[in-house]
């Protein structure tokens, strides 16, 4: 006689009929103190404390020109277009996003891998990564539009099956980040609490998720208190610098009305120990160059 196989324990319930709060049960920084890696122990211990780190310099000018000479490619080039992986602007058309990047360029394969990257991660988690996610975010200047608050984690674990909050992303600008262009925006602690969204999850949520998000989207009321508790810490920097942080950190961006562009390139490494089981709160997975299914270490 076989029996079905067991469930993974939903540690962070969420997508139900009401809001629920949920205090974190995971560490933030998986490795022993002391353990060798490029971060600092006070890095690692702000890192800790806020949910965030931001570099002033990750990867050098000439790698800029030339990851954004690519970004520019692709997102002009009609094969890439046309993909299901580019996402694009409801209003302008514009390519807003490429997914799984990483993917389709050789050049952003080769960063995926970059030890300045993968260690830092690695370091953070205590153990061998995965790409869980790769993109290019493009900002153009004159109405691009914003990401809504959001913890990553919520959709991560809601709709890809990461059981626990062991992933770490790091945003790299591609170009300067001023404070009046749609910068990454964090509630400094926020990744302390887990804020579960009320409402069900559609089938196929991720068509209408990627140019609007619907699904996941905390109350006003939620926000307003973590925003009062927590503050919100706005970055900016030049092109090259870069910003880490947790998977439950809540954070957004507003909308670009500035002649300035801002595009930048995200990457999301998840423990090998905390592979994606089927989703927590969604009928459906979402396809693979939103949710990994390759747990292959980053080497």
């Amino acid at each position: 006689m076989t029996t079905a196989p067991e469930r993974t324990a939903d540690l962070y319930p969420t997508r139900g009929a009401t809001e629920v709060i949920t205090p974190r049960q995971a560490p933030v920084v998986w490795s022993e103190p002391g353990a060798p890696g490029p971060m600092r122990p006070e890095e690692l211990n702000a890192f800790d404390h806020d949910g965030f780190l931001a570099i002033e310099q990750l990867i050098t000018p000439d790698e800029v020109v030339m990851y954004r000479t690519e970004l520019d490619r692709l997102v002009v080039d009609p094969e890439v277009r046309a993909d299901e992986r580019s996402i694009v602007e409801p209003k302008s058309q514009d390519v807003r996003s490429v997914f799984e990047v990483h993917r389709i360029s050789k050049v952003f394969a080769e960063l995926v891998r970059d030890p300045r990257l993968v260690e830092r991660a690695r370091q953070i988690l205590g153990s061998d990564v995965y790409v869980h996610q790769s993109r290019i975010n493009v900002k153009p200047g004159f109405g691009a539009t914003g990401f809504y608050w959001h913890s990553d984690f919520e959709t991560w674990h809601a709709e890809d099956g990461l059981p626990n909050m062991r992933t770490v992303s790091v945003s790299i600008a591609l170009t300067e980040n001023y404070d009046t262009n749609g910068g990454l925006m964090i509630m400094p602690g926020s990744h302390r609490t887990f804020l579960g969204c009320a409402g069900e999850t559609p089938e196929d949520n991720y068509k209408k998720s990627l140019q609007m998000q619907d699904a996941g989207i905390p109350s006003d009321e939620a926000l307003t208190d973590l925003a009062s508790r927590h503050g919100i810490k706005l970055f900016t920097g030049k092109a090259g610098s870069a910003t880490w942080f947790d998977c439950n950190a809540m954070h957004g961006s507003g909308d670009n009305i500035t002649p300035f562009p801002r595009s930048n390139v995200f990457i999301v490494f998840n423990s090998v120990e905390n592979k994606a089981v089927e989703p927590f709160a969604a009928p459906i997975r979402r396809p693979e160059f939103l949710g990994a299914r390759d747990f292959t270490p980053v080497k």
